[in-house]
């Protein structure tokens, strides 16, 4: 029985290359960027209207800041449904694509967004429309579309860690590697706002009564970057200082924006205690520092992924093409459900490059095999149960 849902599904999704690669111009014409509600809800809306045109359940929650989240439902046979993720959002902002739109050449299209990550939105419904023309499926099958992932899916996640619950797997439709590979581990990381307050004094009349803001955060971005260890997978980066009112002023404040990653939860759980260890101690009499994080992504770890890549590399082989496992040191929702225990496969989308630049890049020839392993594998899950399982994980 399964063996004829999965050649129904691959059959139907072997014609539909032309399609696929129409919509994927449709959305990438619609400019999105996190920070765009009105652009993140025209996108939900022709989602919308492509799957409720073939019957497909729906559930929008309007959210008052960010764009709506847009979930779609496949009723099931057995309990423990399969989910399908992905982002709506865009890194770059309201007007690109009337500088620069969806741009076709050969195999290859250029735009917005268009690997990052709506090619993997329309793989996603596309794998959806092939699933609903099935007389049934052994299990659920839901969709998540959110719109803030690009910066660090403060309202997102809630709704994620809510659909996840109860799913026996988990594919975000993340953009393959150039290599062609899809991601079995990935780092987790975290933003942090670094404010320090001093003491100002003229620097030339009574420069002693004053306390540097600017010496203090000095000295701990020192500090902080100590922390980095290449050989285990951990950095940590301050990639943007402001701070002071004039040359000749001893600085009464200074911030600094932190970025860190790293592999695992236990990693995580010693660099935050020593970067707040860091900002909290005086490195100046009259200085003192405080933080506050910003965003924050869990790790998807390699022992999370490992049994469902197991199956998605046989159902690929099977379908014509090679494909590895790949580590990667960005981050993305996926570390989110494999933290909560559940099998997870991120970058299972058509393949890419260049992702958040002028040069950005799909590859159309992996539109229609990326679609067919994912329905294929999802068919074919089995038992998952085992993987992995751990307690959750907080951020």
């Amino acid at each position: 029985m399964t063996a004829r849902l999965m050649e129904q599904a691959c059959s139907w999704l072997a014609d539909q290359r032309e399609a696929m690669a129409e919509c994927l111009k449709t959305l990438v014409e619609i400019d999105s960027h996190s920070h765009d509600k009105a652009g993140n809800d025209a996108v939900a809306d022709v989602i919308a209207g492509w799957l409720e045109a073939d019957g497909i359940e729906l559930k929008r929650t309007s959210r008052p800041h960010a764009g709506d989240i847009l979930e779609a439902r496949l009723e099931g046979t057995q309990a423990g449904h399969v989910l399908l993720m992905g982002h709506r959002d865009t890194v770059f902002p309201t007007g690109t694509v009337a500088r620069r739109g969806y741009t076709q050449r050969g195999d290859l299209a250029f735009g917005p967004g268009v690997a990052d990550m709506k090619a993997g939105l329309v793989l996603n419904c596309f794998v959806l429309r092939a699933l609903r023309r099935l007389p049934s499926l052994p299990y659920p099958v839901h969709a998540l579309f959110t719109a803030d992932e690009e910066i660090g899916s403060l309202d997102g996640r809630a709704f994620i860690e809510e659909a996840v619950q109860g799913a026996r797997a988990v594919f975000n439709a993340e953009p393959g590697r150039v290599s062609g590979n899809v991601v079995t581990a990935r780092k987790g990381g975290a933003g942090f706002l670094i404010e320090v307050e001093g003491r100002a004094a003229h620097s030339g009349v009574n420069h002693a009564d004053g306390a540097s803001a600017i010496e203090a955060l000095a000295r701990k971005i020192v500090k902080l970057h100590a922390l980095t260890d290449h050989a285990a997978g951990v950095t940590t980066n301050v990639g943007v200082i402001e701070g002071g009112m004039s040359r000749n002023t001893v600085a009464p404040w200074a911030r600094a924006q932190l970025d860190v990653r790293f592999v695992s939860a236990s990693q995580r759980e010693r660099l935050y205690a020593d970067i707040e260890a860091i900002v909290a101690e005086q490195e100046l009499p009259g200085t003192s520092g405080s933080l506050t994080r910003t965003s924050a992504f869990l790790p998807l770890e390699a022992r999370m992924s490992e049994v469902l890549f197991g199956h998605y590399q046989g159902h690929a082989a099977r379908l014509g093409f090679a494909v590895e496992g790949e580590f990667t040191g960005g981050c993305s929702d996926a570390g989110f459900t494999a933290s909560l225990g559940v099998p997870t496969l991120c970058g299972v989308g058509p393949v890419g490059a260049k992702m958040h630049t002028d040069e950005e890049v799909c590859r159309l020839d992996t539109l229609v095999p990326r679609a067919q392993a994912v329905a294929a594998t999802l068919l074919d899950l089995g038992d998952l149960t085992g993987e992995g399982a751990k307690s959750p994980v907080s951020a």
